[in-house]
Order: structure tokens, then sequence, then C-alpha cells
């Protein structure tokens, strides 16, 4: 077991230098001029063995941003509604960002904003991770029409403003603690908003 153990912290450190390593090179000269080639030799690895982590260059900038929200449906506790477990889920990402450095965050999302090719990924990858949402809410709302498309289409649609607000915040040099408390605040107002809905007080108040 502790064999095991060793070798599974080994590969997380060996995936971690070699994201570190592409996102600090594609950040000094951007994504599009680096090659994997030279990431791999940066990060004193073989090119097999960076695919074998990261299947191909997007996977680089894109892995660590990626979310599986059906997989929060589908895994959900017995009585716990979708909406519920996504919340939660929600909750997990708003503390992520202790995770990483202020710059890593930025420098990622500059070299996405800089990156045609990326910029397309990104928008298939939400497309695809709306798509695989919905089918999970269709799964657990059989014969609810169109009700798990629309809501799933409006779940991103918050995460995707919660995420951009989150990034514009630190890129005007808000500290990541204030930032990640206005975060979590607002995951669950955005919650609270697709629960319930605008009544029509709300809206008198607007």
């Amino acid at each position: 077991m502790m064999m095991a153990g060793l070798r599974e912290r080994k590969k997380e450190q060996t995936r971690q230098r070699i994201a570190e390593t592409a996102l600090r090179l594609f950040g000094e000269r951007g994504y599009d001029t680096v090659t994997v080639n030279e990431v791999a030799e940066a990060a004193g690895v073989a090119k097999v063995t960076l695919f074998s982590y990261f299947p191909s260059k997007e996977c680089l900038v894109l892995d660590p941003i990626k979310d599986d929200y059906a997989a929060a449906v589908r895994g959900r506790r017995e009585g716990q509604t979708p909406l519920g477990a996504l919340r939660e889920h929600c909750r997990g990402i708003a503390r992520r960002g202790a995770e990483t450095s202020v710059e890593a965050l930025i420098t990622r999302v500059q070299v996405v904003a800089s990156s045609p090719a990326l910029l397309s990924e990104v928008y298939k990858t939400n497309m695809g991770e709306r798509e695989e949402l919905a089918a999970a809410l269709e799964a657990a709302m059989p014969d609810a029409g169109l009700v798990p498309r629309l809501m799933a289409a409006q779940i991103t649609a918050v995460i995707t403003t919660l995420q951009e607000t989150f990034f514009q915040r630190l890129f005007t040099g808000v500290p990541l603690e204030e930032a990640e408390r206005l975060l979590q605040e607002e995951v669950e107002v955005a919650f609270d908003l697709l629960e319930h809905g605008l009544s029509p007080d709300d809206e008198d108040k607007s």
C-alpha cells in the first residue's frame, strides 16, 4: 500500500510539473508558438510521457478548468435534489482558488484569451458539459419534457457568469481571499435564484 501511494504521489508531482511548465512557457511566448516537444523537454519528460498525462496540447491548459457538473447530479446523495447537489458542488469550486496562485489563474485566462484555438476548444467543452448536464437532469427527472434542457442552459450560464466575475475581480487587483469570499456569497445567491426564481416583488424593486 505504501509503494502504491508513493507511485501515485510521484505521478501527481510529474503531472503538476508538466502543467506548470506548460503554463509558464505559454504565458511567456504564447500558446500557438510553443510546441509539445518544447514543453516535454523543459519539464524533463519524454513526449510519450507528457501525452500519457495530457492527451492533447489543449489539455495542458484546459484540464484544470474543466468540470463535471453531470457527475455531481448523478452522484448526489439519496434525497438530495439535482440543484442541491450542484449548489454543493459549486461551493467546492468557490473554495478551489486557494489551491493555486493568483498569478497562475491570471496567466491561464490570458493564455486562453489570446488563442483562437483555445477559445474554440473552451466553447466546445462548455457545450459538451451543458449536454452532459442536460442528460443527467433528464435521467433524474423522467418525463419532464424540455425542462431538464432548459435547466442545464440556465445553470451553465449562471456558473459561467460567476466564473467570469471572479476572474474580472482578480484582474482588477481584488485580493484572492476577497474574491473567493464574494464568489462563495454569489454562489448562494445564484442558486437561490435558480431554485426559487424572481418573484413579482423582486421585479418591482428593480
